[in-house]
């Protein structure tokens, strides 16, 4: 295990963002490209388009509600080792696929295993780039995030090919054996020491409890590891609370709602762009082009957005480019429905597909600015967790509302709004986190007096400013009542 006192910024980190490259290219890239199959599975098995959306909601859903799980495997066992496994059950999953006779056994290969395999892989492998780089953070994203618009823009024409030359069972047949690549990826992802993930257990415990001989050892193993021999049950009940304490911070949890709303409202375009595309008379080549433009858009909106804002003029100010992404995506989606033919559909391609990979970049770098690099991994598992049930839930409904309308403008117009709802709420608490530091200035007559803060436990929190690494102290208080335990 290679140990650092801080981020290298470069050396092994870049093997870090190429692996997560390929991750992101097997992960991502490939679900959206299920939307391809969209039309031959419901010709094939003769169903309505609410029942058809399933697939690709379950395969969403099932990536990011077993989130947690990736990064609990990642944290207490190995990255490379949830990887590689995750890896196996999303080729087997798409193998088995290939052998589908109904739509509810696709449900379960397609949906359950091989979008447990992605969780597996998707948050550990982004959690590992964040470990690796500081400075150049959002540009590494940008990078290592892109593999999923190139991956789309390669995989989108390559799989419409294979539909028509091998049918959708050799199609899904293929895809399970380059899935497997995901094994390559995952030994790739060599664990780092950094100096901060020594402080998941109270320095006041190594120094007032732990023997000289012990110390020796803490400084070669993490803190918890000696000091679960001596206190098994507080230690692990302290380092278990302290993976998830940033559940509690009001910029997580504002940052939380808003991802509900957003990944509802995005969702959706990935699943009936082709479908849309199809029914206004764009041909088959043509709407598995589009897919296409929206990847290798998607991958110039990663690397200029991440290369922008690692700048020192937009560094401070992530958090409205983040939510500007997000609302001129929601925009897109509003005038979808006027868009009724090719030429016009790919300006939209262009824009979507640009915002898309500008605001998927910065969701890694904005939940690491929320919470520290140290538990980085527990929360992108908690953000990724919060896409699963919109994932679920909002192809269907859109496929319900073009049933029974007989048009995609109400699905596209109720994308466009969840979106530009989830934008605005985060300018909204923005401006009011200054209105309240303006009010508490105006109390203590610009003295520049501290901020009160609220503890919970062992972890004091700052009542009017977002939680970082270096807002966490250890109260002496807390310090006495556990030596008189």
């Amino acid at each position: 295990r290679a140990r650092h006192t801080g981020p290298p910024d470069g050396g092994w980190g870049w093997m870090i963002v190429a692996g997560c490259f390929l991750v992101t290219i097997c992960t991502r890239a490939v679900t959206r490209c299920i939307s391809i199959f969209f039309v031959e599975f419901q010709v094939y098995f003769g169903q309505d388009y609410a029942r058809t959306a399933w697939i690709h909601s379950i395969v969403d859903c099932a990536t990011m509600f077993c989130a947690p799980l990736g990064s609990l495997i990642s944290n207490h066992v190995s990255c490379q080792v949830g990887i590689m496994l995750g890896g196996l059950l999303a080729s087997t999953g798409l193998i088995l696929s290939s052998f589908a006779t109904s739509l509810e056994h696709l449900y379960l290969s397609l949906g359950v295993l091989t979008g447990l395999g992605f969780a597996l892989c998707y948050s550990p492998a982004i959690a590992m780039v964040g470990k690796y780089f500081n400075k150049r953070k959002a540009l590494a994203y940008g990078i290592a995030m892109s593999g999923s618009g190139i991956g789309t823009f390669i995989l989108a024409p390559v799989v419409q090919l294979l539909i028509e030359q091998f049918s959708w069972q050799g199609a899904l047949l293929i895809l399970g054996g380059f899935v497997l690549n995901l094994c390559v990826c995952g030994a790739l992802m060599r664990p780092i020491s950094l100096k901060e993930d020594y402080k998941t257990a109270p320095d006041f415990l190594e120094q007032d409890y732990v023997p000289e001989t012990e110390k020796q050892d803490l400084k070669r193993m993490s803190t918890c590891s000696p000091l679960i021999k001596l206190w098994p049950h507080e230690c692990l009940c302290y380092c278990s609370w302290k993976e998830y304490d940033f559940l509690l911070m009001p910029g997580f949890m504002v940052l939380a709602v808003s991802v509900l709303f957003m990944a509802y409202g995005c969702s959706p375009l990935f699943v009936y762009l082709v479908p849309y595309a199809l029914s206004v008379g764009v041909s088959h080549h043509q709407a598995a082009f589009l897919m296409s433009i929206l990847g290798v858009i998607d991958i110039i909106g990663n690397i200029t957005f991440g290369w922008l804002t690692d700048r020192r003029c937009l560094k401070k100010h992530r958090y409205f480019c983040y939510l500007f992404a997000v609302g001129m995506d929601g925009l897109c989606c509003l005038f979808l429905p006027v868009l009724q033919n090719f030429p016009l559909l790919v300006p939209f391609s262009f824009t979507f597909g640009y915002f898309d990979g500008a605001y998927v970049t910065l969701i890694p770098v904005m939940t690491a600015d929320v919470v520290g690099t140290s538990l980085l991994s527990s929360a992108l598992g908690v953000v990724y967790f919060l896409h699963a049930i919109p994932y679920l839930v909002s192809p269907p409904v859109a496929g319900w509302l073009v049933d029974t309308t007989g048009s995609y403008t109400a699905s596209f117009l109720l994308c466009g709004f969840s979106m530009i709802f989830s934008s605005t709420l985060l300018c909204f608490a923005r401006l009011a986190k200054k209105i309240k530091r303006m009010h508490l200035r105006a109390l203590t007559g610009g003295t520049g007096m501290k901020q009160h803060i609220w503890t919970n436990g062992a972890v004091a929190y700052s009542v009017t400013a977002e939680l970082d690494q270096k807002d966490i102290e250890f109260l002496a208080v807390d310090a006495n009542s556990f030596s008189n335990r």
